[in-house]
């Protein structure tokens, strides 16, 4: 039997799904919060909410964390564009996941489900980009295939076990509450700050406030339409030297460059010698050729319309977003 107005959150020491906790509690809702490690959950401490130990590939686990719940937020996945392997530590483990943890939802009597996936599944051969332009072909990324493969497989998984599913596409969430690790999107403003980025790799992001992203949940949540997916971004992107450019305006005292612009076989090449050092110490490269190859003047623009008029999504500008983000990672050293 579910309780009227108890929800869990999974992966909620991450991003998204820390400042999700947040936000839901401040609306009044009874929170529990799921972390695949009860050691790495001093980002919830203070909070009022229940914390349990679920890990995605266990749906013993989440069966129980899910008992009486009425809305499930599906936030906790592997998030990482590198792996020493990728299909195992990456896309096996986001597909299992998203089994299991629907399947278990199902069976607890769970009412409905926000899926997490990512802009990472959809089709970026039009732009703007919309929610109908279907599923992304290219299959060079094993993250990139686990949100695609996994979406496909929540609505399948939805249908056959009659739980509702709606599925929310967020871009390059930055700002906000934060803690170590920072996520792949948050970290790349944590480069800039640090000088790290020294090319113009021609990579474009779309920033979002996670804070937007985590009211967009909470809106799918209470109108989003059964079966339907909605992208949480903002409808242009900017390129990571023009992120800079704010970077190097609000600190001048930190003396940034913005990066210079190479040919496209030496970023080929930088990223080559990245790669094999990374290699070496066991540690994920800043970028690899494969990120060049699929992102180097990738357009990542959004038709946000439809979650705009069916959820009421008015997310602040990438430029705000950045903005704020900055200045968190500056008053925050210890990100740093």
């Amino acid at each position: 039997m579910t309780t009227k107005n108890l929800v869990l959150v999974s992966g909620a020491n991450g991003h998204l799904g820390n400042n999700l906790v947040r936000l839901l509690i401040r609306k009044g809702f009874q929170v529990r919060a799921s972390v695949r490690n009860i050691n790495r959950s001093d980002s919830l401490k203070g909070l009022n909410c229940e914390v349990v130990q679920a890990d995605i590939e266990d749906k013993a686990a989440f069966k129980n964390a899910l008992q009486g719940v009425e809305t499930f937020y599906a936030v906790g996945a592997a998030f990482k564009l590198w792996a020493k392997d990728p299909q195992k530590e990456i896309y096996e483990v986001n597909m299992q996941g998203t089994r299991n943890t629907i399947e278990a939802a199902a069976e607890a009597g769970v009412k409905k489900i926000v899926y997490v996936s990512s802009i990472a599944a959809l089709n970026y051969s039009y732009t703007p980009t919309k929610e109908s332009n279907g599923y992304s072909p290219d299959r060079r990324d094993a993250y990139y295939n686990s949100k695609n493969d996994g979406e496909k497989l929540a609505f399948k998984l939805a249908e056959e076990l009659n739980i509702e599913l709606v599925s929310v596409m967020p871009g390059a969430m930055i700002g906000a509450e934060a803690a170590l690790p920072l996520n792949v999107s948050y970290d790349i403003l944590k480069l800039i700050l640090n000088k790290q980025i020294p090319v113009d790799t021609g990579i474009a992001l779309n920033w979002v406030d996670v804070k937007d992203v985590a009211e967009g949940c909470y809106l799918a949540a209470m109108k989003g339409k059964s079966g339907e997916r909605y992208i949480l971004a903002n409808e242009k992107c900017m390129r990571i030297t023009d992120t800079t450019k704010i970077a190097q305006k609000l600190y001048p005292e930190l003396n940034l460059r913005i990066p210079m612009s190479v040919p496209k076989f030496a970023l080929y090449g930088i990223a080559g010698l990245m790669q094999l050092s990374a290699k070496l110490k066991g540690k994920p490269p800043i970028i690899t050729t494969k990120d060049i190859a699929m992102f180097s003047g990738l357009q990542q623009d959004f038709d946000i319309s439809k979650a705009r008029t069916e959820l009421g999504f008015n997310p602040k500008s990438s430029e705000q977003a950045v903005t704020e983000a900055l200045a968190y990672l500056m008053e925050h050293k210890i990100l740093l």
